[in-house]
């Protein structure tokens, strides 16, 4: 959820995420600690924002422990009532939700601008798709991306794995956020 001052609360549903570890090359963290990325390294539930390509910003949650790289990046997020490709991307959902780097290490609790909360699941396991992360060079063939099976806001698809119908889709994803 965003609370944007003019626009009031943006709230919506992660629908596609990518773990890292400092144990593989695609990890901001696989080299070494430095000052861009030392939010990486750091107490597990704080933001790790970043610029890719300097051109959009990507927003992470750290992972695991101290003094060890790992997080999550947000890929794709469903906003009832939007367009359902608003926020299908991990540029597009720092640009929906309004984050830059500003919010670099912000607790994901403890804040009133930025945060992420339980919402009411109805999920299972096979409502999820486990497949490789995309738009990296290195380290691809890692399966840590999940994407909820059900949802037309995902970044991109698994091959073989089709758009859910449109009705179907918006009036379920709709009753749990």
């Amino acid at each position: 959820m965003r609370n944007i001052s003019d626009k009031g609360i943006i709230k919506g549903m992660i629908v596609e995420t990518e773990a890292y570890s400092q144990e593989e090359e695609a990890c901001h963290g696989y080299n070494k600690k430095t000052h861009s990325n030392k939010v990486l390294f750091g107490e597990p539930g704080r933001f790790y924002v970043y610029r890719s390509y300097g051109i959009h910003h990507c927003l992470n949650i750290v992972t695991d422990k101290d003094n060890f790289a790992s997080g999550v990046l947000i890929r794709a997020v469903f906003i009832s009532n939007k367009n359902e490709r608003v926020a299908s991307g991990p540029g597009l959902v720092t640009k929906t939700f309004e984050v830059d780097n500003k919010f670099n290490s912000l607790k994901i609790l403890d804040n009133k601008c930025l945060w992420i909360s339980k919402g009411e699941s109805y999920l299972e396991k096979k409502d999820l798709i486990q497949t490789t992360r995309i738009g990296i060079s290195k380290a691809k063939n890692i399966k840590w991306r999940w994407y909820l099976k059900g949802s037309r806001s995902i970044s991109k698809r698994k091959k073989g794995d089709r758009n859910p119908n449109l009705k179907n889709t918006t009036n379920n994803l709709s009753r749990i956020i």
